[in-house]
């Protein structure tokens, strides 16, 4: 459905990977705030949850896509143009993870499909919206990372190494755009009760079976964190924020041997 500025006074989140998890927390977040929704995912569950946000109140445009595509990512923008609306937030939060030793269990499909999404999609995504949002002279940009970003992430490799990439990469854009009225925050949540570590085949670790972090409190921090300001909030619980702190002086093989004790898989 085609609309304009016009059509309503309240302001427009784009929340991408909003059909669970943090990213269906985010879009519950911005609608109980009075945002109006674009809301994206791969799977037909964003299109049965939409109720629930439309239940609140407030807009919502639905668009399926596979955003570890090219094409994916273009229609999303595609139905952001034709809505005809200005956007006041993104949150650039689809992703994925792979588990397992790089060498002998996992497979190069899935982590170029992780780097493709994880990575490559949030490029993509934010080049088109930053340019509209430097002509508007306003915007928040929210990037979900993760402490895994601060750290060496054996047995997730390759998914630590994105999250360090989006870390790297939206505190580059903030002091890029520090004076064009953009902000832009980094997300770093711990382990978080999502369907996140069953996807990743992590079942069988002591992250994957250890008590983990309510979505709901984490992307509640995120909001505020970004309606702050702030370049970053480690969200979650206080263990997350002291492993973050141990990581700015700790050596790297310390943190990559830590990490590795909670990532391997028990029958190693």
């Amino acid at each position: 459905m085609e609309q304009n500025q016009n059509a309503t006074s309240r302001p427009l989140a784009l929340i991408t990977g909003a059909s669970s998890g943090i990213g269906y927390e985010l879009a519950k977040v911005f609608a109980m705030e009075g945002y109006d929704l674009l809301v994206t995912a791969e799977d037909d569950a964003i299109t049965r949850i939409t109720p629930e946000f439309e239940e609140i109140g407030v807009q919502v445009e639905c668009v399926l896509a596979d955003l570890a595509t090219y094409e994916g990512v273009e229609d999303l923008y595609g139905a952001l143009k034709k809505m005809g609306r200005r956007l006041d937030v993104v949150a650039i939060n689809a992703g994925v993870g792979v588990g397992g030793d790089f060498a002998r269990e996992t497979a190069l499909e899935d982590e170029l499909n992780l780097i493709q999404l994880n990575v490559t999609s949030s490029v993509h995504l934010a080049k088109r919206i930053v340019k509209d949002m430097v002509a508007q002279g306003h915007g928040r940009i929210l990037f979900t990372s993760s402490i895994a970003a601060t750290m060496p992430a054996p047995f997730e490799a390759v998914y630590g190494a994105s999250k360090a990439f989006l870390l790297s990469f939206s505190e580059a854009l903030r002091n890029e755009l520090k004076d064009s009225g953009i902000i832009v925050t980094a997300l770093m949540p711990g382990p978080t009760e999502t369907n996140f570590f069953h996807r990743a085949g992590m079942d069988d670790t002591k992250v994957g079976q250890s008590k983990k972090d309510d979505p709901a409190e984490v992307a509640r921090q995120g909001y505020e964190a970004l309606m702050a300001g702030k370049d970053h909030v480690v969200a979650g619980s206080m263990t997350n924020w002291l492993h973050a702190a141990a990581a700015k002086v700790l050596p790297e093989t310390v943190k990559a041997t830590a990490h590795r004790r909670l990532s391997e898989k028990a029958s190693h």
